[in-house]
């Protein structure tokens, strides 16, 4: 079979496997591993294999996606999520729409801590839903502005999957967190907008209500004074440049551990339980990666990618536009995966197109391509990449914190919950278009902390 139908065939088994629900680790190894033996043969395959799990995993920027990883579990179960939705909602609670507004800076903020989505809008929905149903919300709004503000665990650093995708692209970690700053912020401001034109259209969808008295409203202020310290110290101290990014997550991990102990949520259970989430999501992690790699390794020896580089080359296609088609494809593929298999299944395949369009590795800053250099272009594209990646969590079939949050809020239709998320799905379409029309809303930090 000719190389280049070869590898098509093989992306289109992969795809049909997800589709039949195949865990997407299995799905890569089981391609992966055939499709080089189809192509170099079953000693090459075996050569690979006997030190493709020790050069994955001897990698020492992954040892931060496990602390990572722990320090979210401790936070779901340490009362952070509590006490943050207490202050954000003495804030803002009094505003029509306001408690919906504060469940979204809630999930900013706890997603500041934790860096997963999932954990985001699972912990987040058990705080807020209790409280939207009593000021009589509506399931729509209520259910969907929490699966929305799930998705802000994946890009407000620190982020497990925005540290995936700079280890495959060989970037900064601080860098693409200093990236994903100003991207994060616009992603609140534009849901909290949302809701506000949410409820000035439907005004009984979110009613106002009285705020708290003046002494509730300074103990909710001064309840989210730890939270603030603990991601000061953390992503500070990475920015500042006291400590590298798993260090870091080490600090963070004792804070947020310590935050528990103070505030007695955690308990030598909770830790247990902390320590087996945290294996079973890391495993699950590294087995993807090793079967992404697997996949990497045949389309490197079938010269997909480059070809698909240099045959839109020849179509003649603008760097912008084939980024535009991109990002499209991105949202489909969204619909059927997880983001973090997108990723570890995408980012390697289309990274060298780009690259190609971009005029190589080493383009100048000015000239043609994307008119920036390639670092710049490895972190726009990144932060754009994951930004359509959010947009799988909340979009059918798939579109994981819609399934989560359904399943805290029962008596609220799925079909109720899909609806409501429908103008934050418009708000992050406003946000990829603006970050694609103004790349230094991307670079600017980025730029100014290296300087």
């Amino acid at each position: 079979m000719d190389p280049i139908t070869l590898g098509v065939a093989a992306l289109v088994v992969l795809v049909l496997l997800i589709a039949i629900r195949i865990p997407i680790a299995y799905a890569m190894i089981l391609v992966g591993g055939v499709g080089i033996v189809m192509v170099n043969g079953l000693p090459i395959l075996l050569s690979q294999m006997k030190t493709l799990g020790w050069g994955i995993f001897s990698n020492y920027g992954l040892s931060v996606v496990p602390m990572f990883v722990l320090m979210g579990a401790l936070a779901s179960r340490a009362g952070l999520s509590q006490d943050l939705f207490r202050g954000a909602n003495a804030w803002l609670g009094w505003m029509r729409g306001g408690t919906a507004m504060a469940a979204i800076a809630g999930c900013a903020g706890f997603g500041a801590v934790c860096g997963s989505s999932l954990a985001t809008a699972s912990t987040m929905g058990r705080v807020a839903l209790p409280e939207l149903a009593r000021y009589r919300y509506s399931g729509a709004l209520a259910t969907g502005s929490l699966a929305a503000g799930g998705v802000l665990g994946i890009l407000i650093p620190p982020s497990v999957v925005l540290i995936i995708y700079a280890i495959i692209v060989e970037a900064n970690i601080v860098t693409m967190f200093a990236a994903a700053m100003i991207p994060g912020l616009l992603a609140v401001v534009l849901f909290i907008l949302t809701i506000a034109v949410y409820v000035t259209i439907w005004p009984e969808a979110g009613p106002a209500h009285d705020g708290v008295d003046r002494a509730e409203f300074r103990a909710a202020t001064l309840g989210l004074i730890p939270v603030m310290v603990i991601f000061g110290i953390v992503l500070g101290g990475i920015y500042g440049g006291y400590f590298n990014p798993t260090p870091a997550a080490s600090v963070g991990v004792v804070l947020v551990w310590l935050y528990g102990i103070v505030k007695r949520t955690i308990g030598w259970e909770a830790i247990k339980d902390s320590l087996r989430e945290t294996a079973g999501t890391t495993g699950m992690i590294y087995l993807i990666l090793f079967g992404a790699e697997l996949m990497k390794i045949l389309m490197s020896r079938i010269g997909l990618p480059q070809a698909t580089a240099e045959w839109i080359l020849q179509s003649g296609y603008a760097p912008m536009t084939v980024m535009v088609i991109l990002l499209v494809a991105l949202i489909l593929l969204g619909c059927l995966m997880d983001s973090l298999s997108m990723i570890l299944l995408v980012v390697p395949f289309f990274w060298p197109v780009l690259i190609e369009l971009n005029g190589g590795l080493y383009q100048p800053a000015e000239g043609a391509g994307f008119g920036m250099s390639t670092e710049d272009l490895k972190i726009w594209f990144g932060i754009l990449a994951l930004i359509v990646v959010e947009l799988g969590l909340i979009t059918p079939p798939v579109g994981m914190n819609v399934f989560v949050i359904s399943a805290l809020a029962k008596d609220i239709p799925m079909s109720e919950t899909f609806k409501g998320v429908m103008p934050f799905f418009l708000a992050e379409l406003v946000r990829v278009t603006v970050l694609v029309m103004f790349p230094a809303l991307t670079l600017w930090l980025p730029s100014v902390l290296s300087g």
